[in-house]
């Protein structure tokens, strides 16, 4: 009798399986990852361009809230063009995008031109932020689909932990942001130019990831699907999950934005608890924190190298703590993280804003005291922790699986629109808003982190465990 090779245990095909969709995730979610580095790059380079251009506070606001115009409208058009192109297409589009964005933004002879080119960038942010949790939950097995979700806010601060790195030794090595460094370029525009590397990075990658088998199978290529659903479950899961798919697209129409019609002022009721979901993560202020750290630790009297290094405190905080809630978000469920984070800092941003309020204030801004100073650095880098182990992460997985298979390109693509036009919202008007009252700011952030606890207790059900094809309206 010739002997045959032993068959590979269930464990070995489940350890197989699941590191082949780690890999496929995580490279999906370098999408993220250019995402959290163009809006937080920025940061290191608001004051440079603030004296390179001679703007004041409404068109600098406006400067960095421009890549969140073109976001809103990436984000409203991504869900669309991923359900005719597909899912990967898409992401070449994304980086293709964000290449071009780092470009023009680094070379930008003037503040429009500068402006432009962020537009650019954000309208690959948008497609980014709607197709990458999209890609994640359809090609995720259920158990872990929270954790591989949360990949997506991951690599969100990893960029932006980067981004402040790089401005920081940018920033020493010219002697400022505003100084002159390689080909007599100011150091802001490297601070920007950087970010064509992971764009090419992720261009490249797109072409190593298979599609999405949900797609294919809605697409007629049932063979495909099944050869990447091979890849990324167990064999004995394959049949069951590929009949599952052509179950729930039999029930469907094609997609449209019409689908996500309901009775509840002109939405479905869960439609709404998207877009609640996406507008509470960006009414809290967390960019804030990685848009203008640096202006605002400047503006209450610390140096623009200590600044540095609070944005650099703040980013590695961010990153750690994100790991945690990978950790905890399919053990604990999404609603205990999001209650957690709503209480954590409606506490933490009530405190900076009583310190804002009460501080004395001198020409610049607040002058805060060396224990008044300390509160508010610890209270901002608590805030951060909160955000980052609950609302961060647990919003894009949340998006990614809670809509039903048949409104789920609409629906991202609405909550997509709401979360950029939020952080738009929010974005532009800080400078204004910090000129007139720092407490005042941080008072209104802390109000939505109440309301968001409310709202979660009201409204949001628990995901965790529930499979794609079983999510109800």
């Amino acid at each position: 009798m010739t002997p045959t090779s032993p068959t590979p245990s269930r464990a070995q095909t489940a350890a197989s399986a699941q590191k082949s969709v780690i890999l496929i995730a995580s490279v999906a979610a370098l999408a993220g990852f250019l995402f959290g580095y163009d809006s937080a790059v920025i940061n290191g380079a608001t004051e440079a361009i603030r004296n390179q251009f001679n703007v004041d506070a409404a068109p600098l606001g406006f400067a960095v809230a421009s890549a969140l115009v073109g976001a809103a409208f990436g984000a409203f058009t991504g869900g669309s063009l991923a359900d005719k192109l597909g899912r990967i297409p898409v992401m070449k589009i994304a980086a293709l995008l964000f290449f071009i964005s780092a470009v023009g933004s680094g070379l930008a002879p003037g503040i429009y031109t500068l402006i432009i080119f962020r537009i650019i960038g954000g309208i690959g942010m948008g497609v980014a932020s709607v197709i990458a949790p999209a890609y994640i939950a359809e090609i995720a097995p259920a158990n872990i689909r929270g954790r591989l979700g949360s990949l997506q806010q991951f690599a969100i601060v990893i960029g932006i932990f980067l981004s402040q790195l790089v401005n920081k030794i940018l920033a020493d090595v010219a002697g400022g942001s505003g100084e002159m460094l390689w080909f007599n370029m100011g150091a802001w525009r490297w601070m920007l130019l950087v970010e064509a590397i992971p764009a090419f990075a992720y261009l490249v990658g797109a072409y190593l990831i298979p599609e999405s088998p949900r797609y294919l199978v809605a697409a007629g290529k049932t063979e495909a699907a099944r050869k990447v659903l091979e890849r990324v479950l167990e064999s004995s899961q394959v049949d069951s999950s590929l009949d599952r798919i052509k179950e729930s697209l039999s029930r469907e129409t094609k997609p449209s934005i019409r689908d996500i019609r309901g009775t509840a002022w002109g939405l479905k009721p869960i439609v709404w608890v998207g877009i609640a979901l996406a507008v509470f993560q960006q009414f809290v202020g967390i960019n804030v924190v990685f848009y203008y750290s640096n202006t605002l630790w400047q503006s209450v009297g610390f140096t623009e190298e200590q600044s540095f290094i609070f944005s650099l405190i703040s980013a590695t905080i961010n990153v750690t703590i994100t790991i945690v809630a990978i950790l905890l978000v399919d053990r604990l469920g999404r609603r205990p993280l999001l209650l957690t984070g709503s209480a954590g800092m409606a506490v933490t941003l009530g405190t900076m804003a009583v310190i804002f309020a009460m501080a004395p204030v001198g020409a610049d801004g607040p002058i805060l005291s060396s224990s008044t100073g300390l509160i508010a650095l610890v209270s901002a880098n608590l805030f951060v922790v909160f955000f980052g182990v609950s609302w961060g992460p647990v919003m894009w997985v949340m998006l990614g699986e809670m809509f039903p298979n048949k409104i789920r390109g609409a629906a991202l693509a609405v909550a997509g629109f709401a979360q950029w036009f939020a952080n738009f919202l929010v974005t532009q008007t800080f400078p204004s808003l910090a000129e007139f009252s720092l407490g005042l700011a941080y008072g209104l952030y802390a109000m939505f982190a109440l309301l968001s606890l409310f709202f979660v207790l009201k409204f949001v059900s628990e995901t965790r465990g529930v499979e794609l094809e079983d999510m109800t309206e």
